[in-house]
C-alpha cells in the first residue's frame, strides 16, 4: 500500500478528541443498555456455577411410612446426610477454575463486541446525518445554479437566440436536481429513523467524536476482535485439559450421617438408632471414547490458534482497505480544495467586470454558490474519512 499523503496524516493527527472522552454508553438507548448489563450480569452468575461445580452438593433425605399389615399400626422415620466430594481430580479441580475464568473473560469480549457495534452504528449514523445536512445545502445550492442556467436560458429564447431545445434542456435539468434534493432529504429521515431505534439522545445536539490516525501497530495490538480469538484460545486450552483430567484417577471424601427411628406394637417402645460414617474412595474411568474426546478437545485449540492467524490476516486487510479508502478521500478533497481556489479566483476576477459592466448579476451568482459547493464538498469528503476511521474504531478496545 502506498505511503499516505503528509497532509492526511497532519490532519487526523490533529484530531486530538478521543472516543474514550465520551461515555460512550449515552449512544445507545436505556433499553438496550440494561440488556447488556443483564448479559455480563448473566455471564457473572454462569461463570462462578462454572468456577464452583467441582464442589459436591450436600444431599440430605428424610422418609416416613405408615401401614398396619397385621392390623395394627407401625410407623418408620429415616434421615440421611449424605457428601462425596471430590478432593483430587488429577488437575481437573484446577483447570476446572481456570477455565471458569477464561470463559468468563472469552463471554465478555463477546458481549463487548456486540456492544461497541452497536455504539459504532449509532455514531455512523449520526455522522451520517451530519454529511446528510451538508448535502441538503450543497443540494440547494446546486438548483440555485440551475435555476440562474434555466432564466439565462429562458432569456435567450425570448430573445431569439436559443431554440426552444436548450430551453427544454435546462428545465430538465433543474428538475433532476430538484428530485436529487428530495432523494437526500428523504435518505436523511431514513437515517434518523434508524438512529432513533438504537438511541435515546437527539440527533441535532448528539456530540460527534473526532477521530484521529491510528498505526497498524496500535490497531492490531489493541484490537477486540483479535482479543476475543486469544480468549476463545486459552478457554480451548484449559478446556482440553479438563477433558484430559476427566479420565484420570480421582479422590473423593465421602461421609454420612444416619438417623431411623421405628414404631411397632411388636416391639417393646420405639427402635431408634444413628450412626456415621466417612471415608474415601478413589477411581479411574476407563472409557471406549476416552481417546476421541480428547483428540477433539485438542483439535479445538488447534483450529483456535490457526483462527487467531487468520484474524490478524483479515484485520490487516480491513485496515490497509480503509488507509487507501481515506487516501482516495484526501485525494477527492484536495481536488475540492484546488476547485475552490480557482472558483475564488474566478469570483474575484467576475465581481470587478460585473462592476464595469461587462458580467451580469447571474455570472456572480453562479460563481458565488460554486465557490459554496465546493466547500461543502470539503466537509463531505472530511466526514467519509471520519466514517472510514470509525471501522477501525469500533474493534479498537483503548478508544471505543
Amino acid at each position: 500500500m502506498k505511503v499516505l499523503n503528509p497532509l492526511i496524516v497532519l490532519s487526523l493527527l490533529c484530531s486530538s478528541l478521543l472516543l474514550s472522552d465520551e461515555k460512550l454508553d449515552s449512544y445507545i438507548s436505556t433499553n438496550k443498555k440494561e440488556q447488556f448489563d443483564y448479559d455480563y450480569k448473566k455471564n457473572e452468575a454462569e461463570s462462578s456455577k462454572l468456577r464452583d461445580s467441582w464442589i459436591a452438593p450436600l444431599n440430605l433425605n428424610y422418609g416416613y411410612t405408615k401401614s398396619d399389615p397385621y392390623g395394627s399400626e407401625q410407623t418408620a422415620e429415616s434421615a440421611a446426610i449424605r457428601m462425596d466430594q471430590p478432593i483430587f481430580q488429577s488437575g481437573g479441580i484446577y483447570y476446572g477454575i481456570k477455565f471458569a475464568q477464561a470463559s468468563k473473560v472469552y463471554a465478555n469480549y463477546s458481549i463487548d463486541v456486540v456492544k461497541r457495534k452497536l455504539v459504532k452504528d449509532a455514531i455512523s449514523l449520526l455522522m451520517q446525518i451530519k454529511q446528510m445536512n451538508l448535502k441538503i445545502s450543497k443540494q440547494n445550492l446546486v438548483i440555485k445554479n440551475s435555476e440562474i442556467n434555466l432564466a439565462q436560458k429562458k432569456e435567450d429564447y425570448l430573445n431569439g437566440q436559443l431554440d426552444s431545445g436548450f430551453l427544454n434542456s435546462a428545465i430538465i435539468d433543474r428538475n433532476v436536481v430538484v428530485q436529487a434534493l428530495y432523494d437526500i432529504q428523504t435518505n436523511k429521515e431514513r437515517l434518523i429513523s434508524k438512529f432513533h431505534v438504537i438511541s435515546d439522545i437527539d440527533y441535532e445536539s448528539a456530540f460527534i467524536p473526532n477521530l484521529k490516525l491510528l498505526t497498524k501497530e496500535q490497531f492490531l495490538s489493541n484490537n477486540i476482535v483479535i482479543s476475543l480469538s486469544d480468549s476463545e484460545l486459552n478457554k480451548n486450552r484449559y478446556a482440553a485439559d479438563v477433558t484430559v483430567a476427566k479420565y484420570l484417577p480421582k479422590v473423593n471424601f465421602v461421609s454420612g450421617y444416619n438417623w431411623s427411628k421405628s414404631n411397632s406394637p411388636f416391639q417393646f417402645g420405639s427402635n431408634e438408632k444413628n450412626y456415621y460414617d466417612f471415608g474415601f474412595k478413589a477411581t479411574m474411568p476407563f472409557d471406549i471414547n476416552t481417546f476421541r474426546d480428547v483428540e477433539s478437545s485438542k483439535i479445538s485449540y488447534l483450529k483456535s490458534e490457526l483462527m487467531i492467524e487468520d484474524k490478524k490476516r483479515e484485520q490487516i486487510a480491513i485496515f490497509e482497505q480503509v488507509m487507501q479508502n481515506i487516501e482516495n478521500f484526501e485525494k477527492k478533497k484536495q481536488l475540492s480544495v484546488e476547485n475552490l481556489e480557482l472558483y475564488e479566483m474566478l469570483l474575484s476576477d467576475t465581481q470587478q467586470l460585473y462592476s464595469a459592466g461587462y458580467k451580469t448579476k447571474y455570472d456572480v451568482e453562479l460563481l458565488k454558490n460554486s465557490v459554496e459547493i465546493q466547500k461543502s464538498d470539503i466537509n463531505i469528503y472530511e466526514i467519509d474519512k471520519q466514517l472510514e476511521l470509525l471501522t477501525l474504531y469500533e474493534m479498537y478496545k483503548d478508544e471505543l
